[in-house]
């Protein structure tokens, strides 16, 4: 009872967590995924469920195996495959599966190299436990039901155990995949999942073993119920007896399908005739049991027609190729029930048998053909035959080969049988029983279904022909009669009905996007709203820059006509040139002397300073330093440093320094050595010289000194016994490693830039201007703040000078970064332009502002995309001088990375493409210089054009300087790995309920396999200190190690007798060790590096602490370590929001603890007076007004007002935050300020929490806020004001927050190594720090080391084409202004995909595929046979977001669904009922709103409150539309993958897809018998040849849902290219995934808390997807009113009313 109650208890937790799943990819972007486990049972039984294969066919099963395997693979999937022991009983009633898994168990040990591990009794056991903690697998691939209750109970048990221990699971229902990605349901392991098993962990444990009792009875019943009174262990012996009786027989071994199919038979018939013998005897006793036996048994003669029956479908395995199988015809009868019975017992044998295999061991033996040992369709093919054909009088041949082979094997089950005689080979038959039962039409005919004619309709245009005009002579074509291509729709029809004009242009996307301010308005109320965004802009973009930089003034220059570069210096300076040479040197003589006098003004203060508390003493002189721009003063500060720090030095050393010395003021003291010796050498005087001496012999480097002055007599000043009182006791280089490791000098060039006034750039970033001066394009990839965006900015000034007219698009990945780019150039520029013109604009979904009259424009991938794909609005692209893409490496994203392919090859001007993280920089830039030689082309042949019409007296409308622009087409890759500062990293650990530190070497995440395969990571670096650590660590490990001496810091090459050791020196030592360590591996001493790399790693015992409650903790603790202002990266929306709440709760928590006990009620009666004086105040002012006198009362307000203020003022200290009650720093902003950044968020969803945090020195930062709040956050943070952050991966993407820590808080399938180098890069802000922190909190060990070593992802090419984009594409060719340049740009789209990039075969199915979306765009009616846009094209290109939702919502309106729907209230009434709205948000959310549940959720008997959760199914009318649209569209589709399957490679089509076994062969020619059970050539062509193994054939892709693996996998191309929009989603084992109806809910309750609450979603989730399908409602409903020129048709109103109330409710949230 007990257990039932625990089980049910875990199925409802299972079933509670379902509807939170994230359906998502389970790889992120980027190659190497995760670790993660797969269950081998739950694979197992997810692929027999397949309805595409037919029961008894285990090749096609294999197939399906294989298939999925290949394509995880593919994906980057790192994976194990587990079996546990327990998890065989649940098969007992289905012994067909038994003998399945043991066969599939060994083809994955023996014939693939994946990770099988069937070492585990079950999911409880202590091995998977331990497993599981060395392992770490971020989730494990699960299902959520078994084939009966038992095995469903294992999986919970599987789950609950995975969740306990910190493993997150991933569903096999419901699972998806495309080119790049798999989708699935991912259910993270919560913590009240783990208090969950913690709780009831003995319960649970009981329930298992009860559980497997249950399942142990389920096998003896079984056993019993057909072999009689045979145990277990009886049938285990005889298998094991014939095993070994067979190698008596073939010593010479043999192959497995024939040792399999001779011992199953021999086995059985022995089994079996011990069966029937033993009936005999119980009879006369048992009389009653006769009769039940009796009814389900065949005669001893009748089991051995059975089994020659199977030797013979063996042999025909062994003898025929897969290209005969696949032609074998169905039988579609059934076994009758003894034979069922027979076959059962029968694969009870093939189990024991393989069970024993291991008994074949030192044997001959071929395990290659495990996954096809058997072929139930095939053996039902010759029982039909020998029934019922050779019954009718026709007798074939079996052929010699095929009747050798089967008397061979039938002979020797005789002589395995032995016990009694089992007849001869021949007759096959020899007993008159039908084992298949009786069927009108046993033989399936697949001819019935007529396959659609195959053609293309032919479409004339200049595209089609130049794209793919090379293939179209090889393709079918129909006939100008055809009955195809005369009926194509005649949209006409539409519009006249209802008066629409559907060809009619649309305004497009920029038109409709809502403007910030209206551009011409002169009102003053938009004037005033236009300067406050102003004034707000250039303070946030103040905000953004480092204290340095200037604002650039830039003005219209007008470029003189021989403008071509810098003028030459002339040989003698001019009069001018002369006399402003001398200015400028008086003013610099000026400038010195003002910072001298400054400097003599301070000095003493800072001196004293220094003397009292040396720390704080040098940080006013450094400040001092930062600010003072002449060297000589400079010099004299440093010496003033240096003089105060060897003073402080011998103090130390004489007092407390007897014990232990505080390095830090000899770092103090070396800094300054280095400052004098690397900037102002010129300046040392010998006094100076002798200073340093004298310092560096009281540090003890007296060869330092020496080599610096030989001169100087060593006895000077300090004797041997002092020495050893002031020496620091370790060498020079060691201590500058150890100690001044981020203090180091960086090589960074002296010689000024003169087009850069800011600083001196290096020489990558000179290469970068160079690039912008020469128009060339460039790909640049450089760290995170290395200050690749300087070249942005500076190709933005180069432009605004040049003229008036020229524009620079910014592209950036997201909104949050078009804020900050924006504010960053009105900061940057000012210019005046002529009026209506702006010098920056900004164009995202949200809004525009300034866009196409602006100079800057700063937009996102999409929005550039409808620009230049506007047919209209090519004058404006033309004048696009220079594109700047921010994050480049989202083009291998997940959301949206097509487009910014297709904008990449559309643009014909220069460009720069940044990116901090690509491994394959130079197959991008091959790629990009392919697209750029394309331009060339064209462009040249645009100019003769246009030279050719001038001359022919044409006037061309072509800006003048458009083809006369210097462009070169050259890309160039630049590339620099150089980080500013170093990145330490950090584990976060809880011992003794405290919070513990780790520092965490980067070659612990090294393994030697790892150093052997690839070597070092390119981008793993050392600090200089990190380096220490590994030479000492590889010292100590081995002691005879020969090159110990020489990689000796004192002695290394670069740095003896060096007084001053650079950055780049410390790297070159690095590189060095590096280098050492990998010969060891190449040299053999693996077992020294294993021993290093184990020393470097940290010793933890993770705690099994909840990490979550101690994340407050930990802020607080790495505030003490003042190692904030920190960012906190999560993965999870909610959890962003929580931890900052937590956060600020345990701040109060702690000033409420502080508070004295009567404050509170102190407050309360200050406040209290407050009000009654204010009462008082109120009153007065009303009589000060009626009496004008000025009497006595004025001096009554006065002690009034007074009295206010005081009160006031006690009452504000009263409430004031104690500065360690809140992280914020209050001194870096004034009041006013901060309440301007408060105010632009008040009336913000999220306004009042985010001000409440940020009052405690908290924000957090995620997609789903609004801009505004976003910018809140970040302008607070790098003011320093908040100094907490908690945000998702958007902040990664380039948002200029740089802090001085990050920690990873979350682990998640998003920490990938591109994310993590992202997020990590943040840490170090150039200026301020020069170490950056990073730590690792609550992230396993394996996950961090993997993080560190792996590489950035190589960007892999998506599917570029779809529906809408071509009919978008044929819409610009079509109706661009400027056909030509419309033209070049459609063919460079098509032609350039980073997919198809050097893949000869990748093009021509993209031709193929492109010739199919014109067929379908000509049939449905939006293309003509000119390939000319007509009928609704405008409506469908602009919903493109919703693919394939736009064509099936055009679809219903030309049906006229919508007109039938949309009745108003009553005739001639402008309004609609509640009924019809709701059945309109219905329609509308099984196409813009679609979220679905697990299948499995079903189940869950919850309760609701306000929402009805499950959307209801489609109104009939529509989906019977929808159902008729479905079949044409896949009508076409399966045409055209007849057409394309010319394009597969058979050769691996007829090999299993990841054990590589090949089927291939001659055919089997000579059988008579063959040929006839093989006829069905038919219908072959598409689907893949494993899969006509189980009946399928062309004719099954007519179906919508046929699954992608039925089609050839080498063509390309599947099911998900078919714009189908199935109505109800089905899992691979028929259940349905319904439907979340959250759109329809939210419509009805306008609850944002209703949705959390019933719909189970996240808030911030459920907002934006609502916003998303409000924004959607307001597109269709705009578009409509255009088309639609009836003021009064019924369903533009309806979408018009929807649109305003949707809207509506979303704003009151």
């Amino acid at each position: 009872m007990e257990s039932t109650m625990i089980s049910e208890k875990m199925s409802q937790l299972i079933l509670s967590e379902m509807p939170k799943a994230e359906y998502s990819s389970i790889f992120n972007d980027f190659v190497e995924s995760e670790f993660f486990v797969i269950d081998g049972d739950s694979l197992l039984i997810t692929h027999i469920c397949e309805k595409s294969l037919k029961p008894g066919q285990n090749l096609h099963f294999f197939y399906l195996i294989e298939h999925y395997f290949v394509d995880i693979i593919s994906k980057g999937g790192q994976f194990a495959i587990v079996f546990f022991k327990d998890a065989e009983d649940a098969y007992f009633s289905f012994p067909e599966l038994l003998s399945l898994r043991t066969a599939l168990i060994l083809h994955l040990q023996n014939n693939t190299t994946i990770d099988v591990r069937t070492e585990f009794s079950g999911c409880l056991s202590e091995e998977w436990k331990i497993f599981l903690e060395e392992s770490c697998p971020y989730f494990l691939i699960v299902a959520d039901e078994g084939l009966n209750s038992l095995q469903t109970q294992l999986f919970s048990s599987l789950i609950i155990q995975s969740w306990a221990m910190k493993v997150n699971v991933v569903l096999f229902s419901g699972q998806a995949s495309n080119i790049l990605r798999l989708y699935a349901y991912f259910l993270p392991s919560m913590n009240r999942n783990q208090i969950f098993f913690k709780e009831n962990k003995n319960k649970i444990e009981d329930a298992y073993k009860t559980l497997l009792k249950q399942l142990n009875n389920c096998r003896d019943s079984a056993i019993s119920s057909l072999f009689g009174n045979l145990k277990w262990e009886n049938m285990m012996e005889e298998a094991c007896e014939t095993i070994l009786l067979l190698k008596q027989l073939w010593p010479e071994g043999s192959d497995i399908r024939r040792v399999l199919c001779v011992t199953s038979c021999s086995l059985s018939l022995r089994i079996y005739h011990n069966f029937l013998e033993n009936r005999k005897k119980t009879t006369s006793n048992q009389k009653s049991n006769v009769k039940q036996m009796g009814s389900n048994c065949l005669t001893l003669q009748e089991m051995e027609d059975l089994c020659k029956l199977h030797c013979l479908s063996v042999v025909f395995l062994l003898h025929l190729p897969l290209s005969q199988r696949a032609c074998t015809r169905v039988i579609t009868s059934r076994w009758i029930n003894n034979i069922q019975t027979s076959l059962k017992m029968k694969r009870w044998c093939e189990y024991f048998i393989l069970s024993n295999i291991n008994i074949f061991e030192f044997w001959n033996m071929n395990l290659t053909h495990l996954p096809d040992l058997s072929d139930e369709p095939l053996l039902k093919n010759i029982v039909f035959y020998y029934e019922n054909e050779t019954v009718q009088g026709l007798h074939l041949d079996l052929g010699k080969v095929i009747m050798k082979d089967y008397e061979h094997l039938w002979d020797t089950v005789s002589k395995l049988v032995g016990k009694f005689d089992v007849g001869k080979p021949f007759p096959l038959r020899t007993t008159k029983l039908h084992f298949l039962g009786n069927n009108p039409s046993p033989i399936r005919d697949s001819s019935k279904k007529k396959m659609p004619n195959l053609g293309f309709i032919p479409v004339s245009s200049k595209v089609v022909d130049k794209f793919a005009g090379d293939i179209l002579k090889d393709l079918p074509f129909l006939k100008s009669n055809d009955p195809i291509v005369t009926s194509l729709i005649k949209q006409k029809e539409f519009d006249e009905l209802v008066h629409w004009h559907s060809h009619k242009p649309l305004s497009d996307h920029y038109d409709r996007t809502k403007c910030q301010f209206d551009e011409k308005s002169r009102d003053p109320r938009v004037l005033r709203a236009v300067q406050k965004y102003h004034v707000f802009q250039r303070y946030y973009g103040n905000s953004l820059e480092s204290v340095s930089s200037k604002i650039i003034v830039t003005q219209a220059i007008k470029p003189k006509k021989n403008f071509s570069g810098p003028k030459s210096k002339k040989s003698h300076e001019t009069k001018t040139e002369a006399i402003i040479r001398e200015n400028k040197k008086r003013l610099f003589a000026k400038e010195e002397q003002k910072e001298e006098q400054k400097w003599n003004a301070l000095s003493f203060s800072i001196e004293e300073e220094m003397e009292n508390n040396l720390n704080s003493g040098i940080k006013n002189l450094e400040d001092f330093l930062k600010s003072c721009k002449s060297n000589s003063v400079k010099f004299q500060v440093e010496m003033v440093g240096l003089a105060a720090c060897l003073k402080a030095w011998k103090e130390h050393c004489r007092g407390e320094g007897e014990t232990t010395k505080d390095l830090g003021i000899a770092v103090q003291m070396m800094k300054r050595i280095h400052s004098l010796m690397e900037k102002y050498p010129e300046l040392l005087q010998e006094a100076d010289r002798h200073l340093i001496v004298r310092c560096l012999k009281y540090l003890g480097f007296d060869e330092l000194a020496s080599s610096l002055y030989p001169t100087q007599d060593t006895g000077d000043d300090i004797k041997k016994r002092k020495k050893n009182k002031y020496s620091i006791g370790i060498g020079p280089a060691r201590f500058q490693l150890q100690y001044m490791g981020h203090y180091l000098i960086r090589d960074e060039r002296n010689d000024p830039d003169p087009r850069v006034q800011d600083f001196i750039p290096d020489t990558w970033q000179r290469e970068l201007l160079d690039v912008v001066d020469n128009y060339e394009s460039a790909v640049i990839v450089a760290p995170t703040s290395s200050g690749k965006t300087y070249a942005s900015y500076y190709c933005m000034e180069k432009v605004l000078k040049e003229s008036d007219e020229g524009v620079v698009v910014y592209v950036a990945p997201t909104k949050a970064l078009v804020n900050q780019v924006a504010a960053t150039v009105q900061n940057r520029f000012t210019k005046n332009l002529p009026g209506g013109e702006a010098l920056c604009g900004v164009f995202t979904r949200d809004y525009r502002h300034y866009a196409l009259n602006c100079q800057v424009l700063i937009t996102v991938p999409a929005c550039f995309e409808i620009l230049l794909l506007a047919p209209h609005r090519q004058h404006w692209v033309k004048r696009i001088r220079y594109v700047i893409f921010d994050e480049v490496h989202c083009l291998g994203g997940e959301i949206g990375a097509e487009i910014w392919e297709h904008i990449l090859v559309m643009i014909r001007c220069p460009f720069l493409a940044l990116s901090a993280t690509i491994s394959n920089p130079e197959h991008l830039t091959e790629w990009l210089q392919s697209v750029k030689q394309y331009w060339r082309q064209e462009n040249n042949r645009m100019e003769k054009n246009i030279a050719s019409k001038r001359n022919a007296g044409y006037h061309a409308s072509v800006p003048k300087d458009y083809l006369q622009l210097k462009q070169s087409y050259k890309v160039r890759l630049v590339l620099y790995g150089e980080r500013y500062n170093d990145l330490e990293k950090h584990i976060c650990s809880v011992r003794h309920g405290d919070i513990h530190f780790d520092h965490f070497h980067p070659c612990a995440a090294l393994t030697t396999d790892h150093i052997e395969k690839y070597g070092f990571p390119s981008d793993l670096t050392l600090s200089p200190r990190e380096s220490i650590q590994l030479y000492d660590t590889m010292f100590q490990t081995w002691e005879s190690w020969p090159r110990a001496q020489e990689l000796c810091p004192e002695n290394f090459i670069h740095f003896k007798n060096k007084l001053v050791i650079k950055k780049l020196d410390a790297r070159k030592y690095e590189e060095s060790l590096k280098e050492e360590l990998t010969r060891w591996t190449k040299e053999g001493n693996i077992q020294e590096v294993k021993m290093v790399l184990e020393n470097l790693s940290p010793d933890l015992d993770f705690s099994s602490e909840n990490m979550v409650k101690m994340f407050p903790f930990f802020v607080e603790k790495l505030r003490k370590m003042n190692k904030l202002p920190a960012l906190f990266f999560l993965f999870k929306l909610r959890d962003v929001e929580e931890r900052a709440k937590s956060v600020s709760t345990f701040l109060e928590e702690k000033q409420e603890r502080k508070r004295p006990p009567k404050a509170d009620k102190a407050a309360h009666d200050i406040a209290n007076k407050l009000r009654k004086v204010k009462k008082s105040m109120d009153k007065q002012k009303i009589i000060d007004e009626k009496s004008q006198k000025k009497t006595r009362k004025m001096d009554q307000s006065l002690i009034h007002e007074a009295e206010h203020d005081n009160l006031l003022k006690s009452l504000e200290k009263n409430l004031e935050i104690p500065q360690d009650c809140t992280h914020a720093d209050q001194k870096v902003i004034d009041a006013e300020t901060l309440q301007m950044v408060f105010d632009r968020v008040k009336f913000q969803r999220k306004g009042a929490e985010l001000k409440a945090l940020a009052e405690r020195g908290i924000g957090y930062h995620h997609r789903s806020m609004s801009f505004k709040e976003k910018q809140l956050v970040e302008i607070l943070f790098r003011k320093g004001f908040i100094r907490v952050v908690t945000a998702t991966g958007t902040l990664a993407l380039g948002v200029n927050m740089p802090c001085k820590s990050v920690v990873f808080a979350q682990n998640s399938v998003y920490l990938d190594a591109l994310n993590y180098r992202q997020m990590s890069g943040r840490a170090g802000r150039r200026g301020q720090d020069l170490l950056g922190d990073v730590y690792f909190f609550d992230i396993p060990l394996p996950k961090i080391g993997k993080l560190i070593k792996s590489k950035v992802p190589e960007l892999r090419g998506q599917f570029p084409l779809s529906i809408s984009l071509v009919l978008r594409l044929m819409l610009l060719a079509s109706k661009g202004d400027d056909p030509e340049d419309a033209m070049a740009k459609v063919l460079s789209v098509l032609k350039h995909s980073l997919l198809s990039f050097k893949r000869p075969r990748t093009v021509h199915m993209l031709k193929l595929y492109f010739l199919f979306t014109l067929q379908f765009l000509v049939k449905e009616g939006y293309l003509d046979q000119e390939a000319n846009p007509m009928g609704f094209a405008g409506l469908v290109s602009h919903l493109h977001y919703h693919e394939p939702s736009n064509l099936v919502f055009v679809s219903f309106l030309v049906k006229g669904l919508f007109h039938n729907l949309c009745q108003p209230t009553s005739k001639g009434s402008k309004h609609f009922s509640q009924d019809v709205m709701e059945k309109l948000v219905l329609v509308l959310a099984h196409l813009f709103g679609r979220k679905h549940f697990p299948s499995k959720f079903q189940d869950a008997n919850l309760k609701f409150y306000q929402s009805k959760v499950f959307l209801d199914d489609l109104p009939e009318d529509f989906s019977d539309a929808l159902h008729e649209y479905n079949m044409a569209v896949t009508k076409d589709f399966a045409s055209f993958l007849l057409i394309v399957s010319k394009l597969a490679d058979m050769k691996q089509e007829y090999q299993l897809p990841l054990s590589k076994i090949n089927f291939t062969g001659n055919e089997c020619k000579d059988s008579q018998l063959v040929s006839h059970l093989m006829n069905c050539k038919e219908g072959r062509v598409a689907v893949s040849p494993f899969a006509c193994l189980s009946g399928n054939s062309d004719c099954d892709l007519l179906q919508p849902d046929t699954p992608n693996h039925v089609i050839l996998r080498t063509i390309g191309i599947d099911h998900t290219q078919a714009p189908v929009l199935q109505s109800q989603k089905f899992d691979s084992r028929g259940r349905r995934l319904s439907l979340n109806a959250y759109a329809l809910d939210f419509y009805k309750h306008g609850s944002l808390v209703g949705l959390v609450q019933d719909n189970r979603m996240n808030e911030g989730e459920a907002y934006l997807l609502l916003k998303d399908f409000a924004l959607t409602i307001e597109a269709i409903s705009v578009s409509l009113r255009e088309l639609c020129e009836d003021e009064g048709d019924s369903v533009v109103l309806a979408f018009e009313q929807l649109s305003k109330t949707f809207m509506g409710k979303l704003e009151k949230v």
